[in-house]
């Protein structure tokens, strides 16, 4: 039944209409499909032509494959190797965006400018570039070689792993694991796992740490900042989310993926005169562009662009039989979509040289002519829209309201002049706000759709827990209304709420797409330097979730966030689940050795109990357990305040 697979109405009606209709989907196929626990725990190895070897048994931990490799080590493997292309993926995101800007900086591409010179110059700050004096695309320039840099150069470390607070920097140059550079970690990684190379698990986690920091304080870094200098920096903006944003008698267009580039462009051109009026042309009333995935929240925090919905409502979409294109880059695109499209009149359009698929158009993207490639594009769906025959859309979309990145939060708090986190700082240390949980990641059909993270959101906020979300975690709590601000009056605890109301925020906090996880890292860092809450991020009463992961890119994120002393729990399923010395080795080892630890719980209401046990005993270690009462400040105080 479809309420057994997803507790969204709007998808439950697509996911019985693809049923009534013989459509397969991820939610049958997940059905029909049973996922091999012998792969799935991590005790398979297939490196080399010996196996694969299956380590698998009640002495499976004495046992070894053909090359004697021992059952930690094929897990570790098998992990680090995630974690490489899950970095691998975020990072050569950011690789495009940096190539993009240098675009724009040596003026070949004119469809692109600098956005948000004071992010620009921020940015240059960091990296060590003069700006007084200069003109803005001379910086520009720098900032892009220096991006880019980063992620090839031999000697050296790595920029942005210096904004990790002191402390937490020190400590990954005593481990050994502060990145040099982007490229040479993952390359370094899959070396290390190679038949006949390292053959230590610990120190092939060590290493997966490694890599894992150079996407978090780099690659994913790096496309955060330069997407705000070329797109802008987002601040609040209303929206709307679910399939109901769909358009009955315009002309549907979904951008799907990840990368902002394409995606952006497609939106600036669908509002030209000329465009509408051919759409009107065809019959259509005019052009409705939404979003799936993080293409979605990147248009969305930055334009206010309605989602259709997360990773899991891409096929269901098409279902509809009102999207006249799909038009797709990178990351979390499933091929079962152009088998679905060729029951309708849909088109599947791809857009990436790396990401092409059988049965898609492709309409190959340059960004020198981004333009012209991205009303090109438009125009085929518009000729496809007298092709749509029955429509069904459910009457479900949800307001929210996104745009919260580092620099808005701080904008928030203390307005043009006082921009500062101290005041989120204060609450939690006088107990207002008990701690911050990041709920992140993927949906996956193995769960019930958006149920985990949904119950968890529900569980904090009446704790008094301040959530941060991204990706499809935040596209699903924008669903249920999580991202308004009357979520705070209805369902959060008194102080959160008293927090919530006062400065007008949601007490979820959408900060963007996956890649930008990143400035949940950068949130970390300024409240620890913001002080009263520690040294470092280990000492922050926070956790990290990914209820319903299913992307070797959430490895990656959650390793970073571990490396960075965050306890991390992901559910679903575990990856290194045949091996009980790796698991001790990613949670009381790495406890003990960064501070952070990564654990992977099924079952999401645990989830929720250790992550309060967890947001108490830091608490407890910072002296902060009993709530403090609200002081009225007298002249006399005030005229000892220090500003």
């Amino acid at each position: 039944m479809a309420d057994k697979r997803s507790i969204d109405s709007a998808s439950q009606m697509l996911i019985e209409e693809a049923e009534k209709k013989g459509i397969s989907t991820m939610f049958s196929r997940a059905q029909e499909m049973k996922p091999c626990p012998i792969g799935g725990s991590g005790a398979c190895c297939r490196m080399c032509s010996m196996g694969p070897c299956r380590l698998v048994g009640k002495d499976a931990e004495q046992k070894c494959g053909v090359c004697g490799a021992s059952l930690e080590v094929i897990g570790a493997r098998n992990f680090a190797r995630g974690v490489a292309a899950g970095a691998s993926a975020h990072s050569d995101h950011g690789r495009d965006v940096a190539l993009t800007l240098l675009a724009v900086a040596r003026g070949k591409t004119p469809d692109y400018q600098v956005t948000d010179a004071e992010k620009l110059h921020r940015v240059a700050g960091y990296m060590g570039i003069k700006v007084e004096g200069r003109k803005t695309l001379e910086i520009a320039e720098d900032v892009a070689i220096k991006a880019l840099t980063d992620f090839g150069q031999y000697e050296g470390e790595l920029t942005y792993a210096a904004r990790a607070p002191k402390p937490r920097q020190k400590l990954w140059h005593d481990l050994g694991i502060y990145p040099r550079s982007i490229d040479r970690e993952i390359v370094e990684m899959m070396h290390r796992t190679h038949t006949g190379v390292d053959q230590d698990a610990e120190n092939i986690l060590n290493h997966a740490m490694r890599c894992a920091l150079g996407d978090g304080w780099g690659g994913s870094m790096l496309a955060t900042d330069l997407s705000d200098v070329l797109f802008g920096t987002p601040g609040a903006v209303r929206s709307e989310v679910n399939l109901g944003v769909l358009s009955r008698d315009e002309v549907n267009v979904i951008i799907h993926g990840h990368e902002p580039t394409l995606s952006a462009q497609i939106v600036a051109v669908s509002q030209e005169p000329q465009l509408i009026e051919y759409a009107k042309s065809k019959g259509a009333k005019g052009i409705n562009v939404t979003g799936l995935c993080c293409t979605s929240n990147e248009v969305l925090m930055r334009q206010g662009v309605k989602s259709a919905g997360n990773f899991l409502n891409q096929e269901l979409a098409i279902i509809t039989g009102a999207v006249e294109a799909m038009v797709v880059d990178v990351q979390c695109i499933v091929q079962g979509l152009v088998n679905v499209a060729k029951r309708f009149h849909s088109l599947v359009i791809t857009t990436s040289p790396k990401a092409r698929m059988p049965g898609a158009v492709h309409i190959q993207f340059d960004e020198h002519k981004a333009k012209e490639i991205a009303r090109e594009i438009l125009k085929k769906a518009i000729d496809n829209y007298p092709n749509r025959k029955s429509v069904i859309i459910p009457d479900r979309k949800s307001p929210l309201v996104a745009g919260f990145s580092h620099e808005f939060i701080r904008y928030m708090l203390g307005g043009r002049f006082r921009e500062s986190f101290r005041p989120l700082n204060d609450n939690i240390i006088n107990g207002r706000i008990q701690g911050v949980a990041a709920v992140v990641g993927c949906s996956n059909p193995r769960v019930v759709q958006d149920e985990n993270m949904n119950w968890l959101m529900t569980e904090f906020v009446k704790s008094n827990v301040l959530v941060v979300t991204s990706g499809c975690c935040a596209t699903g709590g924008g669903k249920y209304g999580w991202l308004t601000p009357e979520a705070a009056l209805q369902h959060a605890g008194d102080g959160l709420r008293s927090v919530c109301e006062a400065v007008g925020i949601p007490p979820v906090l959408h900060v963007g797409s996956c890649v930008d996880n990143s400035r949940i890292l950068t949130i970390a860092s300024e409240i620890v330097q913001e002080g009263g809450l520690g040294d470092d991020i280990s000492d922050l009463p926070a956790v990290g979730i990914a209820p319903e992961w299913m992307s070797e890119k959430a490895l990656s994120i959650g390793t970073y966030c571990a490396a960075s002393g965050v306890y991390v729990l992901f559910g679903v399923t575990s990856p290194v689940a045949a091996s009980q010395k790796l698991q001790r080795l990613m949670t009381i080892g790495w406890e003990e050795k960064v501070g952070g630890k990564l654990e992977f719980e099924p079952d999401y209401k645990t989830i929720f109990e250790k992550s309060m046990d967890h947001i108490l005993k830091k608490r407890e270690a910072l002296g902060i357990t009993k709530a403090k009462e609200r002081v009225l400040f007298d002249m006399e105080a005030r005229r000892q305040l220090k500003v």
